[in-house]
């Protein structure tokens, strides 16, 4: 298996999620601004989202795919295919309940995630009747990832890769068609994401069926590798999901801030979920199976190779697409949101908190390379430590800035939260001797701290006004066009000034036996 090829399909598929979203996104700014309904649904859809990306996407997958390649590559298929039904007859259980009690208290929840609204009755009203709609969400994504998750440790990347499509073009068409029927509009982004969470379990299931993994739930709770999974996850939440807590946090300070501040940093989230979703997450996706595999053949070279690869071509693409973020924030935000009741007031607070954001890129994305150095060995308490020092720090962090910087102080202790995350892991994966860097590494910082410079030279100097004057009110096709020769502009010269430092494409090629 070529794992920069199939890098390349999975980031392809998630670009299309992603662009989708940024439809998406803009859809929403157009029809319905930034305002208390707006904030009382980026409220309501976060918690349920959180929990997907905990459960689903993060706890879960950390605890159950080490587990499943080891009863991949040291059990027959019927015993494997068991493990998986037990593992989804106690995950649909805890999931269903989770359900209820959502919907149920609803608006107590609203109250300890968005506290300021409580003084605004309507808004907070609105926020928890929507939550009550997409709460049944997370029962459906988890049993998604469930399945993708299973996909992935047979190298089935693509399709879960592709599933995250049918949320987006759900909420879409629910914007545009279904808003028109309610007194509240925004009603129907929420019904668009349960439409969505039904669809993206449904595409799945027939390449379940292929592998002969589509069969009824069991549920038992004695049943030894369901009860591994169980024991596994439940630290591994702490490990996995210290960014969203501190999202959740964020939100708590934000609803105390002016209206509009949870919408602010929503769309800035939002930006930032593009370089972390195509490279971050499909590396995530692909690294832990392989690694969980040279962790069950005790292959400690091939698994510190492969984590070597990983912190590179992290280091590769994560820092231009920082660099590019911040220094293109004003011509992105303009060209995708800032339109009809999206106003340039917004625009400029959004552009705030994507330049405090982009500061943790680096940090986001090296995590969910990183963290499954320590989770396909089976060690979860190491990334549980590190992940509650790095929670404190963040709420500390949020303390010192909000006051100050306001929304954009919420998003600075995120990154800087992020980056600390990252640098602890990287070194204490060092210090057990997991992870050892080749002796290149020096020379490969060295040329792209080069290029760095000369990309973000390229950016700001092409924005000055004598070159590429922008406005706000400028014509969408002009801005789009804009945006599109910066984005070329800084790509061409970021690669070009690599490959005259002497880097080569060899260099980050990589196979590894299926």
């Amino acid at each position: 298996m070529n794992l920069l090829k199939t890098l390349a399909k999975i980031s392809g598929m998630t670009t299309i999620s992603r662009i989708l979203g940024f439809v998406r996104d803009t859809i929403t700014a157009q029809m319905f601004g930034s305002n208390a309904a707006t904030d009382a649904f980026f409220v309501a859809f976060k918690l349920p989202n959180l929990l997907r990306r905990i459960f689903a996407e993060g706890a879960f997958s950390q605890a159950f795919v080490p587990i499943l390649s080891e009863y991949k590559n040291t059990q027959g298929q019927p015993e494997t295919v068991d493990f998986a039904r037990f593992v989804a007859g106690l995950l649909a259980f805890v999931l269903f309940w989770i359900t209820i009690l959502g919907i149920v208290a609803a608006p107590f929840v609203i109250r300890i995630t968005a506290p300021g609204f409580v003084a605004e009755p309507d808004k907070f009203a609105l926020s928890a009747k929507l939550l009550r709609i997409t709460f049944p969400y997370i029962f459906l994504i988890s049993l998604s990832s469930f399945v993708g998750s299973i996909l992935n440790t047979y190298n089935r990347f693509t399709i879960p890769a592709f599933t995250p499509v049918f949320l987006n073009l759900s909420m879409i068409a629910c914007a545009i068609f279904v808003s028109p029927y309610f007194d509240e509009p925004v009603t129907a982004l929420a019904i668009g994401v349960l439409i969505g969470g039904v669809v993206q379990l449904g595409f799945q299931l027939p390449f379940l069926h292929k592998l002969g993994f589509f069969r009824l739930p069991k549920l038992n709770f004695k049943h030894t590798g369901a009860r591994r999974v169980l024991k596994q996850m439940l630290p591994a939440i702490v490990g996995v999901s210290v960014a969203q807590i501190s999202l959740v946090i964020n939100n708590i300070f934000a609803s105390f801030l002016p209206t509009g501040s949870v919408s602010w940093l929503y769309y800035a989230d939002r930006l930032m979920e593009l370089p972390t979703g195509i490279l971050g997450a499909a590396l995530g996706t692909m690294l832990l199976p392989t690694l969980s595999k040279h962790a069950a053949d005790k292959n400690s070279d091939s698994f510190s190779s492969l984590l070597d690869w990983g912190v590179k071509l992290t280091l590769l693409l994560a820092l231009p697409a920082a660099v590019g973020l911040a220094a293109v924030s004003l011509p992105l935000i303009s060209t995708l949101f800032a339109y009809r009741e999206f106003t340039a007031h917004d625009a400029l607070m959004t552009q705030k908190a994507l330049m405090a954001y982009s500061a943790g890129l680096i940090g986001l994305i090296m995590v969910k390379v990183l963290a499954p150095g320590f989770y396909a060995r089976q060690d979860i308490k190491t990334p549980v430590k590190v992940a509650i020092a790095t929670l404190i720090f963040t709420q500390c962090m949020n303390l010192a800035l909000v006051w100050h910087f306001k929304h954009a102080g919420l998003a600075m202790a995120i990154a800087s939260g992020a980056c600390l995350n990252a640098l602890i892991l990287y070194i204490l994966l060092r210090k057990k001797g997991i992870y050892q860097p080749d002796s290149a590494m020096k020379k490969f910082l060295l040329r792209l701290s080069v290029a760095l410079i000369v990309m973000f030279a390229v950016l700001i100097g092409l924005q000055k006004q004598t070159l590429m004057p922008f406005t706000w009110d400028g014509r969408a096709i002009v801005r789009v066009l804009q945006l599109l020769a910066l984005v070329c502009a800084g790509m061409v010269s970021y690669f070009a000034t690599l490959f005259a430092c002497g880097f080569k494409l060899r260099d980050i090629r990589r196979i590894e036996k299926s």
